[in-house]
């Protein structure tokens, strides 16, 4: 694995890198790579639930599924007072 120097870090910078790391439970060093992972990687799974619901069906021929056909209301019963 590789490493890298960061030099020049605003000290406002740090100290936030420093409370977010402790709120995820992890080092500074373990939250930057993080933060770095998420920021260019590409994400494999769509953004929004909409696309994840299209996703996932995508396989499911929509026509092939069989749709029965509506049955009458049925009459509420006859409230006795």
């Amino acid at each position: 694995m590789a490493s890298l120097t960061i030099r020049n870090i605003d000290e406002s910078l740090k100290h936030k890198l420093r409370l977010q790391a402790a709120q995820h439970g992890s080092s500074m060093e373990a939250e930057v790579r993080n933060i770095l992972r998420h920021a260019l990687m590409p994400s494999t799974a769509p953004s929004d639930f909409a696309d994840r619901i299209h996703q996932r069906f995508l396989e499911i021929e929509v026509d092939a599924l069989p749709i029965p056909e509506r049955q009458d209301v049925r009459t509420p019963p006859e409230i006795v007072t």
